[in-house]
Formats: structure tokens, sequence, C-alpha cells
């Protein structure tokens, strides 16, 4: 697919990014497997000086209505409470983060590490167990007191624990995000 241009404002430069392909399965009347669809994901967010997020398939309580889980201009949060959230995001460099609305972002989902004493401007904790894959590029996932770099292939297990992404690269980072709700009893 060609990359798109997600439009942001006059002072941020436009993020590039490809679009992701999604293609979903169902079946037909006489219960024979099939493609129901295959286009771009809708669901995409592109706010100033933030990542971009597409998502692409959503469970649960943050589900939208009917026979699209996430349609264009859905707001899902960080996880969906009793189901799963599919997120593909594309994190530019830190040094092009609007900081300041990286934290009302976070603050507007209730997951910022407001301890003040976080490493990073990006540290928040969410009640999910995340699978987190780095598809392109290279970004680093900081803990309270460690950290190591993630490359295309490699794949985090966040267990609902206080965390950031920092991209220290001059690349963007694409990475997918398989978010779950925890489950009562059952450990992280």
């Amino acid at each position: 697919m060609k990359q798109e241009t997600y439009e942001q404002d006059a002072v941020t430069p436009p993020i590039r990014v490809r679009p992701v392909r999604r293609i979903v399965t169902g079946e037909d009347e006489q219960g024979r497997s099939c493609i129901v669809s295959d286009g771009p994901a809708p669901n995409h967010t592109a706010r100033p000086g933030l990542p971009v997020a597409q998502v692409l398939w959503i469970t649960g309580e943050a589900r939208a209505p009917g026979p699209e889980p996430a349609p264009a201009g859905h707001r899902c949060g960080f996880h969906s409470k009793g189901g799963s959230l599919l997120r593909i995001v594309d994190f530019p460099p830190d040094s092009s983060y609007d900081e300041e609305g990286l934290l009302r972002f976070l603050d507007e989902n209730g997951v910022r590490d407001d301890s003040g004493e976080a490493r990073h401007f990006w540290f928040h904790k969410t009640q999910s167990l995340d699978y987190a894959f780095v598809l392109e590029g290279e970004i680093w996932a900081l803990m309270d007191k460690d950290e190591t770099l993630m490359r295309a292939g490699d794949v985090l297990i966040q267990r609902a624990t206080n965390h950031s992404w920092a991209n220290r690269s001059g690349q963007s980072c694409r990475m997918a995000f398989v978010l779950l709700d925890l489950v009562e009893g059952e450990p992280v």
C-alpha cells in the first residue's frame, strides 16, 4: 500500500505512514469461509506531536456497536474491558513529540505515571496484558529500573507495569500491539 499523509497542524510536519491493510474473514450464506473486507484500516488517529495509531479490531466494551468494531472516528482508549484490542502504532523520534500534548493524552485516558519520578515523558501504566511486536525500526522499552533496545522481530510481554517507549533513532518505529483485558484472579 502506498504511504498516506496524516495532516496535523501548521507547526508539526505531517507524518507519513503506510496505511495498514486489514483483511477480515467470515462465512457466506452456505457457511463457507470467505473474505468479507479487504482494505485500509478505517480507524486511525494522528494528533499533533503524537504517534499515529491505527486500530484494526476491538472486542469487549470498547467495541463499536454494529458490524464494524473499529470504524473511523471511534475512540476506544488504551484497552478494552472484557476484551481485546489490536493496534498498529508508528512512533516518531522522541525529538518530534509535543510532550505537553502527550501528557494531556495520557491524562485523558487515565494511564499517566504521576509519581513525579518518571524517567521519560511517555511513562504510563495500563491494566492490561499487552503483546508488543516491533515490525520496523527500533525503540527502547523503558521500565522504572531497566531498559532494552527492541528491533524488528522482537516481542515484549507487557504485564500491567509502568513503562515507556523511547525512540532515540532518527526514523519512525512501527509496532503492533495486542492488548488483552486482565482476567480477575489470573496471574499476569
